[in-house]
């Protein structure tokens, strides 16, 4: 029990980082598209599949492992209501992230040329990323003491 604090800590620095990562690619990206500029575009849109997304994948799997090992540490059973739904809710979160990953590189593919359903089935997906995210969140904040 006495790690109990520091696991806290590393259970909750990424869960940050991992929302606040999510929330500046959206908005980098937005500005970037509005830009014009398809080099930079292009440019930012290779840099967040190639660095960004490997990054902020391995902060979300991290979570899981984190959140099992405190539990554990507390001693309460893995049955609990709060714990089943974040759970499931994070099964929904990994193909939206893959199917965000799909729609980044059809983005990058298509360059300038790009069609209005790209970016903005890409936004969607987004949204519902920072959606699970925070309900996620709330749920592990809402837990028992």
């Amino acid at each position: 029990m006495e790690h109990y604090p520091l696991l806290k800590m590393l259970h909750s620095i990424p869960a940050i980082l991992l929302l606040v990562g999510i929330l500046v690619h959206i908005f980098m990206l937005w500005k970037a598209a509005r830009g014009g500029d398809a080099a930079l575009l292009t440019r930012k849109l290779q840099r967040t599949r190639s660095i960004s997304l490997p990054v902020l994948a391995v902060f979300a799997l991290s979570l899981p492992l984190t959140g099992w090992w405190m539990v554990s540490l507390v001693g309460l059973p893995l049955s609990q209501t709060w714990l089943l739904v974040s759970s499931l809710l994070f099964v929904v979160l990994v193909p939206l992230t893959l199917l965000l990953a799909g729609r980044l590189a059809a983005w990058q593919a298509a360059g300038a040329s790009v069609a209005a359903s790209v970016p903005r089935l890409s936004a969607v997906y987004a949204g519902l990323i920072v959606v699970l995210v925070l309900v996620i969140m709330g749920l592990m904040g809402a837990k028992p003491a």
